[in-house]
């Protein structure tokens, strides 16, 4: 039963968001946790979650980032880079763990946070206080449909809508757009050129509860790549758990992470 349940998880991360997860059942689990344990008297951030070494320091980001050359947005998985760095990102923003914002603040991850308004729902400020200590908050969509067949209209709202939202809540009109499931068509990128967005971020690799998964090209963590961090399952580690094991992957081969923001 496992076994078929984490084949079950692999298959939506390279599909995408599972559109059947209940957002609210998902947040169960956080709701039940306890309070924030205290660290020792002197103890390393690194060491506190989870990791037996720092993170190295990304390197300086690039003078001139990667930028579209033609009226549409490109559509990125991964960044022609020989910087040694990744990019974490994370999609709809079901999960609210407090402790997270600690996690990012402490390591100082710079973290990349898609976010779909019907998911987030009245949990705004916490996105706004990881955007507080370093993370940034980027578009994916109003509601999270399957953008591909969707009218120019209905995708331009989509898009437009959360552009708008997120320009509100947080001050910022967010460049970057992420598809629900990663799929997409001609009629999207020409309502995310519409609305602003400068590119179409998807992944080459997604961290799973155990293991990290790959779309395409070899299968393993590669300078560049952008990793999407999976939603949490009903009885999986938490999302602290899922990025610590990332992170001591990301670590393992040599990597460490950087700010999408500086190389697209």
């Amino acid at each position: 039963m496992r076994a078929a349940a984490l084949l079950t998880a692999a298959a939506l991360l390279l599909a995408g968001c599972a559109q059947s997860v209940d957002p609210i059942e998902r947040l169960g689990k956080k709701a039940a946790e306890g309070v924030r344990p205290q660290s020792p008297t002197g103890e390393q951030p690194y060491r506190h979650w989870g990791l037996t070494a720092p993170l190295p320091a990304a390197p300086h980001p690039p003078a001139h980032p990667l930028s579209a050359h033609s009226a549409l947005p490109p559509v990125v998985d991964h960044v022609p880079t020989s910087d040694r760095v990744v990019f974490l990102t994370y999609d709809d923003g079901a999960e609210k763990d407090p402790r997270f914002v600690d996690m990012v603040r402490e390591l100082r991850l710079p973290v990349s946070m898609f976010l779909t308004d019907s998911v987030v729902g009245p949990g705004y400020g916490h996105f706004a206080r990881l955007q507080s200590v370093g993370a940034s908050v980027q578009n994916h969509t109003l509601d999270h449909p399957a953008m591909p067949g969707l009218p120019y209209a209905g995708q331009r709202a989509e898009i437009c809508g959360q552009q708008e939202k997120l320009k509100s809540r947080f001050g910022i009109r967010p460049r970057f757009f992420r598809p629900p499931y990663g799929t997409y068509d001609t009629t999207t990128l020409r309502a995310a050129a519409d609305c602003g967005v400068a590119a179409v971020v998807l992944w080459r690799a997604a961290m799973t509860a155990d293991t990290v998964v790959f779309r395409s090209g070899e299968k393993r963590l590669l300078p560049g790549d952008i990793i999407l961090v999976g939603p949490d399952e009903a009885a999986g580690p938490t999302l602290r758990e899922r990025t610590t094991r990332l992170l001591r992957r990301i670590q393992g081969s040599g990597l460490t992470v950087g700010r999408l923001e500086d190389y697209l």
